[in-house]
């Protein structure tokens, strides 16, 4: 039976001890179930486009999760404000399972997209109630920064796990293996989730449903086109298709900012969006996410494909990174209640990731591991402090009654940011290494070999490469230079979508002076925005 919450605030917390560590032992097995999905896949990317083929569809294997997920996070942040957390929560753990059983019978990159999207509709409905589900358990502000960490906590376990058990998965036991490993997950996380959860919602005189479905249609249709456009330009130019994709874009945004003003209950709220103290957050927020998701995917690649790892040794390297993420969300949460001003770890965080990540780009692959294992690390450290202070900043400044619509704004923008970062990256990549590999094979006059190197794909695969080292040789061409010439081409490319990630971070720095000063555990000074 649902509990209706009567006032603004009863108390530290909702629940005696005893059921709070049940219900939060739901909310962090499905965090787990979240973190172990972003990190495990990042690490399989590699092996699962050299099996299925078809790497201009690489990006959309992130950004089909992403875009499902930019639309249901903020329809359910709010339906779970007014209705409960507890049914949506439910359901999204169904629905991800059941995807994440689909992408691993995937037999071609269309149809693993395609499971990725309804996968990240029920990651989305996750991300959307998770957050808001312990504001809702916990109104003290110092308590549920304490009951964070035991969430963080989880999310870290799976950020640590994720990266070396998709290496080991992927390496032994193939790459439907990192996709399969969700279902055993999902069951521990519904079990408990439907055992322990309470069903809390906020009591509103007269409330009633209304959808905007509207609205999710035209988010849908302009992340779609300015992400098609994106990945086009960069290969056609300004042609009539880009125009017309680059029109739609611009003119569903147009609509989508005049449609959800007159909503009364947005997918987009709109008011938020330009409050002048919440902007600057959510501003950082799609900046952080752009550089996250731009490291996770494409380091990978970067490991496997460019310095010739197997997805064992990626899988260890790209650990730190996550890894990074939870021990910085842990530090923040034990940081901000002891600094006169939260904004500090802002500052901090950015730094951090933007001096990571442009040391990243600086290194050549024959470093010692542990430089590589310092560098993941801090770029993670930087990005877990940045991603929880956003998320406490924002729940301090908005009123009770905002905060599952706040929170889960910040999430999408994180998630927009993530899609736009793995997309452009996507975009670049694949651009300047099909330059750089044409001039490659100018200069060994093996222009008609093209075809065989189009793909960055087929310097993952091994047997593949041998394979066309033979051929090679069998013409009269130098094959190990030539594999060797394409993989600087990769690696210079993506360092050059790095490069890009590295500046979303320096301008998340400079946007991090704009943020109004907040302090955590002071709830008397916060500024309230109905």
């Amino acid at each position: 039976m649902a509990t209706d919450i009567k006032g603004e605030d009863r108390g530290r917390q909702l629940l005696p001890f005893r059921e709070s560590v049940l219900a939060m032992l739901g909310v962090a097995s499905v965090s787990m179930l979240i973190a172990l999905d972003q990190t495990i896949v990042g690490t399989a990317m590699p092996r699962i486009v050299a099996e299925l083929r078809g790497f201009e569809l690489y990006a959309w294997v992130a950004t089909a999760y992403m875009l499902a997920s930019v639309i249901t996070i903020p329809i359910f942040g709010r339906l779970g404000d007014l209705f409960g957390r507890k049914p949506f929560m439910l359901a999204a753990i169904l629905v991800f399972t059941l995807a994440s059983v689909l992408c691993g019978l995937a037999t071609n990159m269309l149809f693993l997209v395609l499971a990725r999207g309804l996968q990240g509709i029920g990651g989305g409905i996750m991300l959307g109630t998770m957050f808001a589900s312990v504001a809702d358990l916990f109104p003290d502000p110092r308590l549920r920064l304490r009951w964070l960490v035991f969430v963080s906590s989880a999310f870290g376990l799976a950020n640590m796990v994720g990266p070396t058990l998709g290496g080991l998965l992927t390496q032994h036991g193939g790459w439907r293996l990192v996709f399969f490993v969700n279902v055993p997950v999902g069951v521990v996380a519904f079990f408990f989730v439907r055992g322990f959860l309470p069903h809390l919602r906020h009591a509103r005189e007269g409330a009633r449903l209304h959808l905007d479905w509207l609205g999710a249609f035209v988010v849908a249709v302009t992340f779609g086109a300015l992400q098609l456009t994106i990945e086009l330009l960069p290969r056609q130019g300004w042609t009539t298709s880009t125009i017309a994709l680059g029109a739609i874009a611009v003119v569903c945004s147009l609509t989508l900012f005049f449609w959800e003003k007159r909503m009364g209950y947005p997918i987009i709220p709109v008011d938020m969006l330009l409050d002048r103290k919440l902007g600057v957050l959510f501003a950082m927020s799609v900046l952080a996410g752009f550089a996250l998701f731009s490291l996770v995917f494409y380091v990978p690649l970067l490991f496997q494909g460019g310095y010739a790892m197997t997805p064992r040794a990626s899988g260890m390297l790209i650990t730190p990174l996550l890894l990074g993420t939870t021990v910085g969300s842990v530090v923040n949460n034990r940081l901000i209640t002891r600094i006169r001003r939260a904004n500090a770890v802002l500052y901090i965080g950015f730094a951090l990731t933007a001096f990571a990540s442009l040391t990243v780009i600086a290194l050549r692959g024959s470093e010692p591991r542990l430089v590589w294992i310092a560098c993941m690390g801090a770029s993670g450290l930087g990005l877990g402090l940045v991603g929880t202070s956003l998320t406490i900043c924002s729940q301090q400044i908005v009123s009770r009654d905002h905060l599952g619509a706040a929170t889960a704004l910040l999430q999408s923008l994180r998630t927009f940011g993530g899609m736009l970062g793995t997309v452009m990256t996507g975009a670049l990549l694949g651009h300047l290494y099909t330059v750089a590999v044409r001039r490659s094979l100018d200069s060994y006059e093996a222009t008609q070999w093209f075809k065989s190197f189009a793909s960055p794909e087929l310097l993952v695969d091994r047997a593949e490469q041998a394979a066309l080292v033979n051929r090679l040789v069998s013409a009269g061409h130098a094959g190990d230079a030539m594999i060797g010439s394409a993989r600087s081409a990769l690696v210079d490319s993506i360092h050059v979508g790095l490069t890009v990630a590295a500046v979303a971070a320096l301008v998340g720095l400079c946007l991090a002076w704009f943020v109004p000063p907040i302090r955590v555990g002071y709830p008397e000074v916060q500024p309230q925005n109905g």
